[in-house]
């Protein structure tokens, strides 16, 4: 076994640690692997006599861990924007393209149950924040975000 092998081995609780600390509740194989990569980083740029390794080490994992996250953030606010860009597109169709794409909607819509639709309303239509729903529905924001990405899901499979 190589001596990073045995690092990895002690420092993988560490790991665990920071995704429960973070409050990440998916992906987490991904975050995971953020970590280790992270622990080699600072295990080969750590320098004897400089303090101590695990402190390093914990703030090269926790470091990572946050830049993966701040780039899902920054996806899931642009998949937004481009789903809301294209709701406003459908809207501003006029004519038998418009007719079409009604009719489509229409459909899809009808396979929607109604808290589903309400969920629609609420994002796309008053543009409340995902808490703002979470706080209508009763529910937490990450139940928003299942449900939010489950109708986006069905929506699709309808109108494609």
């Amino acid at each position: 076994m190589t001596e990073f092998e045995n690092v990895l081995i002690q420092y993988e609780p560490m790991i665990s640690a920071s995704i429960r600390k973070l409050n990440i509740y998916r992906d987490h194989e991904s975050f995971r692997q953020a970590g280790r990569v992270a622990l080699w980083q600072a295990w080969t740029r750590y320098e004897e006599g400089r303090g101590h390794f695990a402190p390093y080490a914990s703030r090269s994992i926790r470091g990572a861990m946050l830049d993966r996250l701040k780039g899902e953030i920054r996806f899931e606010e642009n998949v937004m924007q481009t789903e809301d860009d294209v709701l406003e597109l459908l809207n501003d169709f006029e004519g038998p393209v418009s007719d079409m794409w009604s009719d489509r909607v229409a459909v899809a819509f009808e396979s929607l149950t109604e808290s589903e639709r309400s969920l629609i309303q609420w994002l796309f239509v008053e543009g409340l924040t995902q808490a703002e729903c979470a706080e209508n529905a009763g529910i937490s924001v990450a139940g928003i975000k299942k449900r939010r990405e489950r109708m986006l899901v069905k929506l699709r499979g309808v109108l494609i």
